[in-house]
């Protein structure tokens, strides 16, 4: 089975190597294992680091390096897919971490019978600080991020949508490519997509990989921010691609605003309910993340973190929503998933002349 690893990159010149370590120590045959790099425009070395990789990397069945000007994730991966020669196309994100044996574990589900794989996504710090090591607890926290399979052991199953992903070439064949009108959310759209069609996303538990969690309190609220802001723009397009609980810090920020109009007007028992009952989850929460890991000075900030990752989400969402109307007139729409549809299967024509 020819496997094609891709990977998109913007000024990742810091992760980057660490990720094409990892390749470089894929025990599955190298002979069958292609690599697409993509480097959407960056400005520090991120391209020279991929070009100087497929200059000095041996024994893969090809190493390529392509550009992506389209301005987001979801060109990126589109390029890489049109450019990708496997049966397999696997999807890696430049700042992840990736074992020795993650394409193979992947190949293995698929050989199985599954058409998308994936499996546990726990995210990560790099050059550890007591701080950092405080922003990822509340990053990797239920309460702090989300209840998503991805990013948790598990048992096998079928999930709505799995990070670091392998799929069958024919899946994009069927379904197209990603929606270049979307951003943060292109994958949501696209699962949903995967699935309306009668595939089966399955997650194995067996097949790991880790994500480098932002490494400060500005860098996670400005990504919290966008996550919302995109959930709101795609709830105007496609909203069965999102779940009830991407909405839920929308609705803690609704409840903000609503009981603090009520205590403005006298009425201050819903304010009072609401803070109490979110101190007193947030500092449970707190407690359980912290149970078995060191303790420092700095976890006391969890049940602070946990409110301003919500809200930052939640305005996100709230922006979003408010501009959605507006955005869906020239932007609800793009091409790009059909063209990379119609482009694989002329592709597929024609090898069989």
């Amino acid at each position: 089975m020819k496997i094609s690893l891709c990977t998109i990159a913007y000024n990742e010149e810091k992760n980057l190597p660490a990720l094409l370590a990892d390749i470089e120590h894929q025990d599955y045959p190298h002979s069958e294992l292609e690599i697409v790099l993509v480097d959407s425009m960056s400005e520090d070395h991120t391209r020279k680091i991929m070009l100087d990789f497929c200059r000095k990397a041996s024994g893969f069945a090809a190493v390529k390096v392509i550009e992506n000007r389209g301005g987001n994730q979801a060109s990126g991966w589109n390029q890489a897919i049109m450019a990708a020669a496997g049966d397999v196309i696997i999807r890696v994100d430049s700042h992840a971490s990736i074992p020795a044996d993650f394409v193979r574990k992947n190949a293995e589900v698929l050989e199985s019978g599954e058409d998308v794989a994936g499996g546990p996504r726990p995210n990560m710090v790099s050059d550890p600080t007591p701080w950092k090591e405080t922003l990822l607890l509340a990053e990797s926290s239920m309460f702090g991020s989300s209840i998503a399979s991805y990013r948790r052991e598990g048992k096998k199953s079928y999930v709505k949508s799995v990070f670091h992903g392998a799929y069958r070439r024919k899946v994009f064949e069927d379904v197209g490519g990603f929606n270049e009108a979307l951003g943060r959310t292109e994958d949501n759209e696209l699962h949903y997509r995967i699935r309306r069609k009668g595939y089966k996303i399955c997650f194995h538990p067996g097949i790991h990989s880790r994500q480098h969690v932002r490494s400060s309190l500005k860098e996670m609220v400005r990504q919290k921010y966008s996550n919302g802001y995109w959930i709101g723009l795609t709830a105007g397009v496609c909203p069965k691609c999102l779940s009830l609980y991407h909405f839920v810090p929308f609705g803690f920020v609704c409840a903000i605003i609503g009981s603090g109009i009520l205590a403005l007007r006298k009425h201050k028992l819903p304010a009072k309910l609401l803070w109490g009952a979110y101190g007193t989850a947030a500092s449970l929460m707190a407690l359980l993340s912290v149970k078995n890991v060191k303790k420092h000075v700095s976890q006391a900030a969890l049940p602070v973190l946990f409110f301003i990752l919500h809200v930052s989400y939640g305005i996100g969402t709230l922006l979003g929503l408010v501009r959605m109307p507006f955005w869906r007139k020239t932007h609800g729409h793009s091409a790009s998933a059909e063209e990379v549809k119609a482009l694989l299967n002329a592709r597929r024509e024609g090898s069989k002349i």
